[in-house]
């Protein structure tokens, strides 16, 4: 799964590396313990129009809910089943979307039932996989994603037995849905060579946590 990530890059940056038009409602960056239910940065496209960089609730919340906290929250959408599920089956086909992360984090437990955290990252920002939908209740409307998840590969497995999917650049355009059909063969793994994890201070098991030194190497274990 993906609970939580950090985000480092310039919202400029971010825009021109996807090259997308960036909303005035971003959140702000950096911010080095992204939570659920929060504000993220989300990149759309269609085969018809220009890419948008825009700002969206993490944590889908399906139609028939009949408030946001109307059932479980789902920040996660498994890659093996999101064709079948309610929740998640039309999202799956008609609004994928990407979510730049600069790393993410994972736990483990100690025999003590202690949970250590784990920061996982690339060279360079990832794009993970994401379905999102508008939630319309009355006059309130919610724009909602969730993060796409898999089996994990060689190097995530040594923490946890799921991870996001990572799109890479040359796939970004037929995840949106510019390039065509196929987007259903991306929801792998990633190459084990793609991403590295070292440990990081306890600190961030508390959502309230901030700052740069969240994911600092740290070993006390």
């Amino acid at each position: 799964m993906c609970g939580r990530f950090a985000i480092t890059l310039p919202t400029d940056a971010m825009a021109q590396l996807f090259a997308a038009s960036p909303a005035n409602d971003l959140p702000g960056v950096p911010n080095y313990n992204v939570c659920p239910t929060t504000q993220i940065h989300v990149v759309l496209g269609e085969e018809t129009s220009p890419r948008r960089l825009v700002s969206m609730r993490w944590g889908f919340i399906p139609r028939w809910y009949k408030k946001p906290s109307g059932g479980p929250l789902l920040i996660n959408a498994r890659a093996e089943t999101i064709a079948e599920k309610p929740a998640f089956r039309a999202a799956c086909r008609e609004r994928r979307c990407l979510i730049p992360v600069s790393g993410f984090y994972e736990w483990t437990k100690d025999n003590e039932g202690a949970r250590w955290p784990w920061y996982i990252q690339s060279d360079d920002t990832l794009a993970l996989a994401g379905v999102w939908q508008s939630w319309t209740q009355d006059e309130e409307v919610i724009d909602t994603c969730a993060i796409v998840t898999t089996n994990a590969n060689d190097t995530m497995s040594r923490i946890h037995h799921r991870m996001p999917v990572v799109i890479s650049p040359d796939d970004w355009g037929l995840w949106l849905g510019e390039n065509g059909h196929g987007a259903a063969t991306l929801m792998r793994a990633p190459d084990s060579s793609l991403l590295s994890f070292h440990s990081v201070d306890r600190a961030v098991n508390s959502n309230r946590a901030s700052g740069p030194q969240l994911i600092e190497p740290f070993d006390e274990h």
